[in-house]
This record gives C-alpha cells, structure tokens and sequence, in this order.
C-alpha cells in the first residue's frame, strides 16, 4: 500500500512525523511526504524535518502565498499532477489548514481513499478559516481519526457514519514525548531554568488578535502590564511583527522592560520553553494541547476553542472578550493562587499513531487480502 501523507505548515509535520514513522515499519506500506510549502523558510518548517528526523519530501509544491482561495487552489492543481505519477491507495490529511482541505478535495475527486488525523474538531465559530477546512474536510473523508471525545460527537451530530470514527488518542503527544527524550531538549530546559527559572511564555498569531490596530496596541499595554508581574518571553511571529511594524507599535514594544522578543523556534527549543514556563498565553490550537499535557498553565486568548479537553480536564483557560485587565487578573490568579490543576486526556499516550496505522491495515490492506481470496474462490 502506498500512503502520501500531507504537510503544509508546521503542526501538520509535528502530526505527520510520528505516523511516518509507524508506516515504516511495515514493509506492505510505502509512506512518501508531499509538502505543499504553506510554510516554506527553514525556521517555519525545514527546521521541523530536522528534529523531527523527517525524510526530505517526496514533492514539494510550492505554493507559499496568496488569498486563502490562492493557496487552496494552488494546491489543488500541483497535487493533482503527482497523484497521477504516484498513484496512492491512500492519502492522509492531518489538521484543519488549507493544505488539508485541498489535499482532500482533490484526492476524493480521484476516488483515492482519504484519512483524516486530528477530524471532528469544531471551536463553532465559521468565521474562522481553519473551521471551514475541518467541516468540509471531515464531510469527503473515508476515515476519521479523532483526538478527544467531543470530536465522536461533533461527528456523529453531523450524520457522518460511526463506522468512519476513531477515538485514537492525539498524534502530537506521540511527537512531543519522542522530543522529551532529545538530549537537546533537555540541554535547552536547563540552560532556560539557570538564565531565567520565573517568566510567561507568550504567543500571538490569529487575525483576530493581530491584524487590527486597536487590538494591537492593547496586546501591547498587556505585556507591559504582565512584565510588571514576571519576564515575558515572546517568541514573535513573522506575520505578527510584520503588523507591530506596519503600525508603529514595535518601538514601543522595544521599551517594555522584563520583556525578551525572539524569533521563531525549533519544535524542540519550543517545547522546552513551554516546560520552562510558569504561564502560557497564546490564541494557538496545538499550545493548548501541549501545555495540558505538560502540565503548564494556559490563558487562551480566543472566543472559542476547538479544544474542548484541554479546559475541561487540562490546564487550559479559555478568555474569550478579553481585555487587558482580564488577561492580567487571571494571569495574576494563575501564578500565585493556583486556581487550576489538569489532569491528561484518555490515549494522551504516545501511542496514537501505531493506533492509526494498524486500523488502516486493516481496512486497506487486510480487506485486500480477503478480495483476492474471495475473488480466487470464485474462479
């Protein structure tokens, strides 16, 4: 069986690693990675093949830019022409961004079986582009992977057959525990807690937090209302400092002192800044996950969260209308009154992955086998 695995942007090759990994060791399966170039400099994704330990993309599509109706369609076009020079028996989406959907919709057009890792998601709020990507993507595929409960549900109240669902556990658990035992992440996390053993990691990136000026300058004020109570460290999205600049904001954030801005990070050298911190504020999807397993405090600062675990029995807090004072109280209540402590979500395990691929030999492979019997007793 061969399987093209999709990568576009870097939580999908943090997804895509560990289920590379697991097809490999079967020699019925032949897994190949197409990376569309959603995110294409080597620190937004060349950097996560090397930790990840990767192999270099079979193709690499290079559509990097454009509307979100640009990208998608750019995609569309470049992946059809390597499904028909690799001719897949399965192509396998992760996530919700438009690589996902566009991978999906076209091998779906080409009656190739479609899986989707990470399916059943939904933050019900269809403003966002990702939650498009998830719905439609969802609705095409052959098989559902699902990373927590409320993912089985959504499915199912969306007449999608329970035959298609998998409860699995999260394929991201299985890359971040593979990246604990990196000799670097622990080189990394002591170096951090010698240098700087008290501050709160933050991460901004989402539209609806960056690319309005008004929203800007509060996001602004808040640093320097949350150095006040501990160092930031503010790993800062290219996308994010293009709009600091673009509004005259960056000086200001410069003169914020207890305030340290860095570029973006390496998977591991992120994980362990999340393990070094007392407080994560963020509006990322995957970060929620991440510091719920890790046991690391989270202030989302999102109006809803397709996450619903990670509040529910993690450590994440969801702030939807926040404002400056809100996000500074609950960041104060959570450094020094403990207000929250999580638990790790069911198949939270590492093993998510060998679950995926061994439910896909069987469909797929074993289902084979059982066709050319049947097929022979015929004849």
């Amino acid at each position: 069986m061969k399987v093209i695995n999709i990568v576009g942007a870097r939580p999908n090759f943090i997804k895509v690693a560990p289920l590379h990994r697991a097809f490999s060791c079967y020699k019925d399966i032949e897994s190949i990675i197409v990376h569309t170039g959603q995110h294409y400099d080597f620190q937004m994704s060349g950097v996560f093949f090397e930790q990840l330990h990767l192999p270099e993309p079979a193709h690499f599509l290079g559509i990097n830019n454009g509307s979100h109706a640009q990208q998608t369609a750019g995609i569309m076009l470049e992946f059809e022409k390597v499904l028909v020079v690799e001719k897949p028996d399965l192509v396998l989406v992760v996530g919700d961004v438009n690589s996902t959907l566009a991978s999906a919709l076209v091998a779906v057009k080409m009656h190739i079986p479609v899986a989707h890792v990470e399916a059943g998601l939904r933050s019900g709020d269809r403003k966002m582009p990702e939650e498009i990507n998830r719905i439609m993507t969802d609705a095409i595929a052959d098989q559902l992977f699902v990373t927590e409960h409320s993912g089985v549900s959504n499915l199912l109240k969306e007449n999608i057959p329970s035959a298609k669902i998998h409860f699995v556990g999260n394929v991201m658990i299985d890359s971040l525990l593979y990246c604990l035992n990196d000799h670097r992440f622990n080189a990394i996390l002591k170096n951090l807690n010698s240098r700087q053993p008290d501050y709160i990691l933050l991460t901004l990136h989402r539209p609806a937090n960056v690319d309005k000026p008004r929203v800007l300058s509060e996001i602004v004020e808040m640093i320097r209302k949350l150095a006040g109570l501990m160092k930031v460290i503010f790993p800062v999205h290219p996308r994010t400092l293009r709009n600091f600049e673009m509004h005259g904001l960056l000086s200001y954030l410069r003169k914020i002192e207890n305030l340290e801005m860095i570029g973006p990070q390496g998977y591991v050298e992120f994980l362990a800044l999340i393990k070094g911190s007392r407080l994560v504020i963020t509006d990322s999807g995957g970060i929620q996950e991440e510091t719920t397993f890790l046991q690391v405090p989270c202030i989302t600062l999102r109006e809803s969260t397709e996450r619903p675990v990670t509040v529910e029995v993690g450590t994440n807090h969801l702030l939807p209308d926040w404002n400056v004072e809100t996000v500074y109280d609950l960041a104060k209540q959570t450094l020094y009154q403990a207000i929250k402590r999580g638990q790790i979500p069911e198949l939270w395990d590492g093993n998510a992955a060998e679950r995926i691929v061994t439910i896909l030999r069987e469909k797929y492979i074993n289902s084979y086998v059982c066709d050319d019997k049947r097929q022979s007793s015929d004849l």
